[in-house]
């Protein structure tokens, strides 16, 4: 059996949590990084790692978890991370009560840290035969979206960014770079739960988590003579975009 490697960031909860439980395969090796350990992922687990991280910090994050996984194949780096302002999405956001250090941490985490993690493990992205970089956007990151938050959504566009310049880099060795520009996640449902239960209790307002992961089942399931740069998912009822 032809196992697959993943690299998945932001394991700890809600959509890291639902695409390290339920893409991988069952003898498939996983990497998880998050900055807390996830209490779903058990240490007797052979083929699935936790490794602690903290992205606001980029270069020493990068470097920790470049000397762990050192020159192993990677088929799959799955980049789920977006930090907020404390007062994002809500009616009293304003951007002149965000400090400066709070911005900075978002961008490091958001951006910095994505961009060197894919940097340094694209020579083990070489060495599989079909391997995929997946980035987890956001609508905030889309032309002509209706929100305030100004950090959060200089990130999500930089994302946009990263995958389009990133294809370039990485066309000549058939490595597919995708994001996923999506709307109000169910987070707060279990991925077990039906999705028409979801959408009768989120009054169709959620995207269940099962949409975003069939979006990646289906990235990863082309070959790599096609590269899906971008979906966008907002929910249907999203009047952000």
């Amino acid at each position: 059996m032809n196992t697959k490697t993943f690299l998945i960031f932001g394991v700890s909860k809600g959509l890291g949590k639902a695409i390290t439980q339920y893409i991988p395969a069952e003898k498939d090796k996983v990497y998880g990084i998050s900055r807390t350990r996830p209490d779903y992922l058990d240490e007797r687990t052979q083929n699935r790692h936790w490794i602690a991280a903290d992205l606001s910090h980029p270069s020493k994050a990068t470097n920790d978890l470049k000397e762990i996984i050192g020159q192993q194949k990677i088929d799959y780096l799955i980049y789920n991370v977006g930090i907020w302002e404390h007062n994002a999405f809500s009616d009293s956001y304003n951007f002149q009560d965000n400090s400066q250090e709070e911005i900075i941490n978002i961008i490091n985490t958001n951006i910095s840290s994505c961009i060197l993690m894919i940097q340094a493990f694209i020579n083990n992205l070489k060495l599989a035969d079909n391997a995929k970089v997946i980035l987890i956007g956001s609508t905030w990151g889309l032309d002509n979206h209706n929100g305030k938050e100004v950090a959060f959504s200089v990130t999500k566009f930089a994302l946009r960014g990263i995958i389009h310049s990133l294809r370039e880099n990485l066309r000549e060795h058939l490595i597919g770079v995708s994001i996923l520009n999506l709307g109000y996640l169910a987070t707060e449902y279990d991925y077990k739960e039906p999705v028409e239960s979801i959408i009768e209790q989120s009054n169709g307002e959620l995207i269940p988590l099962q949409d975003v992961l069939e979006a990646i089942r289906f990235i990863l399931s082309t070959s790599k003579a096609s590269c899906v740069k971008e979906i966008n998912m907002p929910a249907m009822k999203d009047k952000n975009m």
